[in-house]
């Protein structure tokens, strides 16, 4: 973990973390945990009893490990989730608001190549608002 990102998160450290594979992206999602656990209780509160929302939760929480970042700053990715996530050799930490994507990085880089033609509509459906933000 880098020291940047270790000193962000000194005050969750203690916490541990959830990581999971992302449903979107060939890449995982890297929980505190008390973010995982609002989460949780939003699903929670789903109907258990509607097939689509049992499946749904089924496969959202599939593969869910516990992690903790160890003494010297360094978090043991299960072999599992790293062949999820194709990493090979280097990886990149990518900040997601409340939760860090890891990636294999030339995954990354591809990705983001791929997307930088769209990004500018993209960035005009979801943040465009016609009104003021408040």
């Amino acid at each position: 973990m880098p020291a940047a990102y270790k000193k962000q998160l000194s005050a969750i450290l203690q916490d541990g973390f959830v990581l999971k594979r992302s449903v979107f992206q060939p890449c995982l999602e890297l929980y505190p945990m008390k973010e995982w656990d609002l989460l949780m209780q939003k699903m929670n509160k789903l109907n258990r009893f509607k097939k689509k929302n049992n499946d749904f939760i089924r496969r959202f929480t599939a593969g869910v490990k516990l992690v903790e970042i160890d003494a010297t700053g360094r978090l043991l990715i299960p072999k599992d989730l790293v062949a999820f996530a194709k990493i090979k050799k280097e990886l990149v930490l990518s900040s997601a608001v409340n939760i860090i994507e890891i990636w294999d990085k030339d995954l990354y880089e591809k990705t983001i190549e791929d997307t930088s033609e769209d990004f500018a509509d993209l960035a005009e459906e979801v943040m465009g608002f016609d009104d003021i933000m408040e």
